[in-house]
């Protein structure tokens, strides 16, 4: 009889158990969803970082002398080694190198040009040829390919034989070129360490071609005398999961121990996967860690729900229990009863959820913000869902029974006299434990603040969630949500005294009824406070997180488009790259500059040095990081500026007339019309008249071309002997003299003086980052003597910012106005900084972008500022949140809606007889409904103000210290809570219109009722 009993019992209150059911198989679902949500992001966060991680970030290299005996052994041992560090093999090489050759020919000469050969496994898979054939093991003649580069340096060609001896190993060897090959990616991270074989020519005490590559027997055989091999590993992370990452980071980095220990004393292990896998393990931590948050949010959310339905069905079956007991039943039968009805609800919801949950997942992917970020969830339900899904279901099934069990020992004489008017202020509020829940709130905040992540060190060292910590928001808004109930009795007090002044009676009747019973309130008022406070907190930290992001871009980039590389090279010379960068496709505005770490006054900083007068069009400065805009720093940043002598036309050529008494060596500073800098040496000026040649079009490289015109700035000279004069008494352009006022100077260790003399310079403004201007004892305004690098300078702070862009975390800087700074340390007699980058300003940096790829020989490193905020986006365990959030929120008004609605139609229900006696005195339906919408308007409208002013201060608390980047660090610069007003304001006015329709509705249905009742009565 059980069963049926419990089945008829249950449909006796179809509208409460399916009220429990709804919320149950909502608490169920969500729950299992964000589990799995987790769980997925995770993989996926890993598996997208493995795919996109670089050659130099995976791969790992193993290095140690070998000659032709040792090679098999230390072999065997290091392609074991590497081999068991991975889950998979990776893809394995040798490369080689060997000791030097003369040149053919120059065999005779002190200082001859030089060959290397070499060896690299796999080489025909990482380049072409573009003439003849691969080599073939053999000794005599060795069979060797050349670079096209090289070949072009040495001139030899397909089918050439020449005798070549070492400078270690005198035997001669007979080599035959067989073919010619051009790397596939010569400029990649894979050739990195190999500059020889990218550029063919490596010139410094000595030329060096080659490196001529053999096969590696051949290489073993003939060119293995003690030479260096090294051993690369590309392994295949595309499947790694999290739970390989930290053993694998392990077993990479004992690499070299292990190595050492099997009998390879000299192998030299380097790899930067070991750091790479750690801190994928402890961001893969960190995103599950941080999307419990809004797990818990909903947990606690879903049981008050929850437990709002078990009172009413408790308290609407109080009489019921007492008629039980008094006939006879006991605890027992009825925890029996009250237990089975629970299970009868909550069993099909365990069932049912983990089937819901990939739907719903789908769902939110398709959400256009989430769907940009190219993640793609396909989770199923698995042994873990339903465990978490029967967890929960249970759960809910205890809280459903639990006030049933609470009254089941009162007898019906004590249910009698505990009906009536309730007091005014609840059993939590009188025990104050909402005062002792804020304590335990605001101690888990202040750790979140402190720690920044809901993940701290455990006591083995490793890391674990805090659960106080992730436990910390939604404590808050309970907390925040409760506190809140201390306003319901005394607000009602003051609406009833503003209404009982009116004539209106609906009003004033509405008002009379929640002052006169405001418990009867307070929870469904609790639930709705507590849903519009985490919906407003989950469309602030989504909101947050994407402006911070796109803040995180535009403080790395600096600029929409930031070029670094080399400031010189064979293609593009350092007055030739300008001009090719600034007339890339969409380009508005350009700037040299000169970025590096330098000392200042005994602090390291990074030196940022910038045309100030483009600052306002380029420099991305937040506006809240420093107190003076970008336009202000723009015009007190530029300080003294040399002035400089124009050379007519576009000249190739310029020659200088020189006078010195002394032997003096000297180098000429001169400046194109970009701004940028170069000092050419114009070689040991013999005592007495000199002529010097410089090729303009030389500093341009072989492609580049100069932006004119070209000016001279002055000289730069030193006196090997202690002192000397140096006179420049000539300058011609391209064989036309250029009309140029004297240039005499005492040139001394190292002295310099300039073509046109002006003013001492005064101050050089500078804007340095907080903590720099602290250390220094400098704030804005003030003046004083500051070492840059050794170079006592006399600075003028122009403004403070809290972080410089380009700057990580806590890093001190520096920034200071390109043309400025070159000409204080001209007047130091120092040679000008090099433009090691170039900022650019543009509306489509993909344009540009596009055109730099296509050019891989000029070597410059790009960094696009939408390109970049388009891959921090992307970032699954960065943006993995957004995803938990929207489940959050659309679980949170579900539960609102849900809560409201029963809560409202229990109510009504309760009260037709008094709906009734209303009506019989003459009360009209408008009126009836009128006191039934100010009930219920105090209830939403109260719930609200309170849930949004709830959501603004956990949200200032809360939501900038867990918007974290993709690798689990501190976000540069700071996050700012951004609250979109525009769909929060929506948000409430949906949730009010719906609420207030679900009244419409229930006013209808009471009207009904009540006139039927009326009719009997």
């Amino acid at each position: 009889m059980r069963g049926p009993l419990v089945v008829k019992r249950a449909l006796s209150e179809p509208l409460l158990l399916l009220a429990a059911f709804g919320s149950i198989l909502l608490a169920t679902t969500t729950l299992v969803a964000l589990t799995m949500y987790a769980s997925s992001i995770a993989d996926a966060g890993v598996r997208r970082t493995m795919e996109t991680a670089s050659y130099e970030q995976t791969a790992a290299t193993v290095s140690a002398p070998v000659t032709a005996k040792t090679f098999p052994e230390f072999d065997k041992a290091v392609r074991a080694e590497l081999t068991g560090a991975y889950t998979r093999p990776p893809e394995l090489s040798t490369s080689f190198r060997s000791d030097s050759y003369t040149m053919p020919g120059q065999e005779d000469r002190q200082r001859p040009e030089l060959l290397r050969f070499g060896s690299y496994d796999g080489l025909d898979r990482q380049a072409r040829l573009v003439s003849g054939a691969w080599p073939q093991p053999g000794d005599d003649p060795v069979q060797a390919v050349i670079s096209l580069s090289a070949a072009s340096e040495t001139g030899f060609k397909v089918g050439q034989e020449f005798t070549t001896r070492g400078r270690l190993d005198s035997r001669p060897v007979r080599v035959r070129v067989v073919g010619v090959f051009q790397l596939d990616d010569p400029f990649g991270a894979r050739w990195a360490g190999e500059q020889l074989l990218s550029r063919g020519v490596e010139r410094g005490d000595f030329t060096t071609y080659g490196p001529l590559m053999v096969p590696r027997e051949t290489f073993i055989a003939r060119f293995a005398t003690n030479v260096n091999a090294t051993w690369t590993a590309v392994p295949d992370l595309r499947a790694l999961t999290p739970e390989q990452l930290r053993p694998m980071a392990g077993a990479v980095a004992g690499l070299e121990q292990r190595l050492k220990a099997a009998g390879c004393g000299s192998c030299v292990a380097a790899s930067h996967l070991p750091e790479i896998l750690t801190q994928l393990d402890t961001a893969s931590l960190v995103a599950r860690s941080t999307m419990l948050i809004p797990v818990l949010q909903l947990l606690l959310l879903a049981a008050y729900a929850l437990m709002l339905t078990a009172r009413l069905l408790a308290d609407h079956r109080r009489m019921e229990v007492a008629l039980l007991r008094s006939r006879g039943a006991g605890t027992v039968r009825l925890a029996v009863l009250a237990g089975g009805e629970a299970l009868l609800v909550a069993l099909p919801c365990a069932v049912i959820a983990p089937f819901l949950g990939p739907p719903l997942l789908a769902a939110i992917n398709r959400l256009p913000w989430i769907e940009a970020a190219g993640v793609r969830l396909s989770p199923s339900a698995d042994l873990g869902t339903f465990l978490v899904s029967f967890g929960v279901a249970l759960a809910a099934a205890v809280l459903l029974m639990a006030p049933a069990l609470a009254g089941a020992r009162r007898t019906y004489v004590e249910e009698q006299a505990a009906r009536g008017r309730g007091g005014g202020r609840g059993l939590i509020e009188r025990a104050g434990a909402d005062l002792a829940l804020l304590v335990v709130a605001g101690l888990a905040i202040w750790q979140l603040q402190r720690y920044g992540a809901p993940v701290t060190t455990t006591a083995t060292g490793g890391l674990g969630i805090d659960p106080l910590i992730i436990s910390g928001p939604a404590l808050a808004l309970l907390t925040g949500g409760m506190l809140g109930l201390r306003l319901v009795p005394r607000v009602s007090k003051l609406a009833e005294k503003i209404t009982s002044r009116r004539p209106a009676l609906a009003p004033a009747l509405g008002a009379w009824q929640v002052s006169r019973r405001p418990l009867k309130y307070a929870g469904p008022a609790l639930l709705l406070t507590m849903a519009i406070a985490i919906g407003i907190v989950s469309l602030a930290t989504a909101a947050t997180w994407r402006t911070s992001q796109l803040d995180q871009a535009r403080h790395q980039a600096g600029a929409d488009l930031r070029l670094s590389g080399p400031p010189d090279g064979p293609e593009l010379g350092a007055l030739g790259r300008g001009t090719a960068f600034t007339t890339l496709p969409g380009i508005g505005a350009a700037s040299p500059g000169f970025r590096g770490q330098a000392d200042v006054g005994g602090e390291n900083a990074m030196l940022v040095t910038l045309d100030a007068s483009k600052l306002g069009e380029l420099f991305h400065l937040r506006p809240d990081l420093s107190e003076q805009p970008v336009s202000e720093l723009s015009r007190t940043l530029a300080g003294s500026r040399t002035d400089r002598l124009e050379l007519p036309g576009k000249p190739a050529k310029l020659t200088v007339n020189a006078e010195a008494s002394d032997e003096v060596t000297a180098r000429l500073v001169l400046t194109d019309a970009l701004g940028v800098w170069r000092d050419v040496p114009l070689g040991v000026l013999k005592a007495g008249t000199s002529q010097v040649e410089v090729d303009l079009r030389a500093l341009a490289g072989r492609k580049g071309q100069i932006t004119y015109p070209v000016s001279l700035v002055g000289v730069i000279a030193g006196a090997p002997s202690g002192s000397a004069t140096l006179k420049v008494t000539g300058l011609s352009a391209d064989g036309q003299q250029v009309a140029a006022p004297p240039l005499a100077m005492e040139a001394e260790l190292s002295s310099a003086a300039t073509f046109v003399h002006g003013a001492q310079p005064g101050p050089m403004p500078v804007v340095l980052t907080a903590d720099l201007a602290a250390a220094l004892k400098l704030s804005p305004g003030q003046s004083g003597r500051v070492s840059i690098d050794r170079r006592v300078l006399q600075v003028k702070v122009a403004g403070v910012v809290e972080s410089m862009p380009t700057t990580t975390a806590g890093q001190q800087a520096v920034l200071a106005d390109w043309e400025t700074m070159q000409a204080y340390e001209l007047a130091l007699a120092q040679p000008p900084r090099p433009a090691t980058e170039w900022w650019l300003g543009t509306d489509d940096p993909g344009a540009a972008t596009a055109a730099l790829k296509s050019h891989p020989e000029w070597d410059v490193t790009v960094l696009d500022q939408r390109a970049l905020a388009a891959t921090l986006q992307d970032d699954p365990l960065a943006s993995g949140l957004q995803g938990a959030l929207m489940l959050g929120f659309l679980a949170a008004l579900v539960f609102a809606v849900l809560g409201f609605l029963v809560n409202a139609a229990v109510a009504a229900r309760e009260r037709l007889a008094e709906f009734a006696i209303l009506r019989a005195l003459g009360v009209s339906p408008r009126q009836v409904f009128g006191m039934l919408a100010m009930e219920q308007a105090f209830v939403v409208g109260l719930s609200l103000l309170a849930g949004t002013g709830l959501a603004i201060v956990v949200g200032e608390l809360v939501v900038p210290h867990i918007v974290l980047t993709g690798q689990a660090a501190a976000v540069t610069p700071g996050v700012l809570l951004d609250i979109p007003w525009a769909a929060t304001t929506l948000m409430l006015v949906l949730v009010t219109a719906v609420l207030f329709a679900i009244l419409a509705g229930l006013a209808r249905t009471v009207r009904g009722q009540g006139l039927s009742l009326r009719e009997e009565q």
